[in-house]
């Protein structure tokens, strides 16, 4: 990609273009707090010292998300990424992720901004293509063991009303479709990085050519091109260099699936850790099919509904306390890479695109 290609990526990132997915996302929000939360519902949920230390643990928990992060892109680039590096690169990539649909999330972004830390193209982006394939390995893999630890009957239902049979054959039904893109997704990805990189890159230009996709074959033609480019890097590395990766994103993950656990313990007494981390995992596979960014409301919606038997208090009014647990959790797990990426965005622009452009 040219330098004028990554600074068109990069320019949908200033302020203007960015104001409308977050005010989509916010106004959902918002409706969902008018609509399901009153001041009878928040007078139930207290701020102590005890709710300040677990919101500090959850916040701790989301640190442990981000130092996995950061560990794995330095693996995956041999270190050739610093400390500070890892962090700007992924509090960028979580700003574009945070303001895309799940279905989009911010990969092609993250090509530019490794290239941009010094990092070739290429390497750039068999690191996110290597990142990608690891991120949805832990789902293929964690949901088969999460329904046989916990089981699908009290994975899907809740006591709350409104909740039964209906609901539950409506979330299996989304949480299946979920599973199924990112299974596709990891079975394509990695026969093409470490088998036949040739023939899945003719599949997806033949699958592009469809009439319906032909707008995006310009697209897929590149993403062969860079699972072929990928493989041949990808391929020379050792089994424990894979070992070494998939354990970052095991940290990674397990440690943003306890934030729910510890805001809970801020405020209820919490009885069945297990069901609310899967109920967590869950969620997040659900979410691949939000057309929200960052799945914003239909996280929030979901989880509440989910959480609400860890919640003792009047039946009345525990699916209002879910979903305002709900909220707090966004605002710990979400809100700050808006904030953290919106400070880090203007400068790193001026500093990898302006200024480069005027020595030039």
């Amino acid at each position: 990609m040219s330098h004028d290609r990554h600074y068109k990526l990069v320019s949908s990132l200033k302020p203007g273009k960015i104001a409308l997915p977050v005010l989509i996302g916010l106004g959902v929000v918002f409706w969902l707090i008018v609509k399901e939360i009153d001041s009878d519902v928040m007078s139930q949920i207290r701020f102590t010292w005890k709710s300040v230390f677990w919101l500090f643990v959850a916040w701790l928990c989301m640190v442990g998300r981000d130092l996995g992060y950061m560990i794995r892109i330095r693996i995956l680039s041999e270190k050739d990424l610093n400390w500070r590096q890892a962090f700007r690169v992924i509090m960028l990539w979580e700003f574009t992720s945070a303001l895309s649909p799940s279905t989009v999330g911010g990969t092609a972004l993250a090509v530019v901004f490794i290239h941009k830390e010094g990092i070739s193209v290429g390497r750039s982006t068999s690191i996110v293509l290597a990142t990608s394939f690891l991120d949805e390995l832990y789902f293929v893999i964690m949901f088969p063991l999460i329904l046989l630890m916990v089981g699908s009957d009290v994975l899907f239902t809740t006591s709350l009303q409104g909740t039964g049979i209906a609901l539950l054959n409506n979330l299996v039904i989304v949480a299946v479709i979920g599973y199924v893109v990112i299974l596709a997704w990891v079975l394509l990805v990695g026969y093409g990085l470490f088998i036949n990189p040739v023939k899945i890159r003719n599949v997806i230009i033949w699958f592009f050519k469809l009439p319906l996709l032909k707008k995006w074959h310009e697209s897929a033609v590149k993403t062969g091109d860079d699972i072929v480019e990928s493989s041949q890097e990808l391929k020379k590395k050792p089994f424990f260099f894979w070992i070494k990766a998939f354990t970052a994103t095991f940290l990674s993950w397990t440690s943003r699936y306890w934030v729910v656990n510890a805001i809970l313990l801020g405020f209820f007494i919490v009885k069945d850790h297990l069901l609310i981390f899967a109920r967590q995992l869950v969620t997040w596979i659900m979410m691949i099919i939000s057309p929200t960014p960052g799945g914003s409301g239909f996280a929030e919606l979901i989880l509440g509904r989910f959480i609400s038997d860890a919640i003792q208090a009047d039946p009345a009014i525990v699916g209002s306390l879910a979903l305002a647990i709900a909220i707090i959790w966004r605002i710990v797990s979400y809100y700050p890479y808006l904030i953290i990426g919106a400070s880090i965005v203007p400068g790193w622009i001026q500093k990898k695109f302006v200024r480069q452009a005027k020595k030039r």
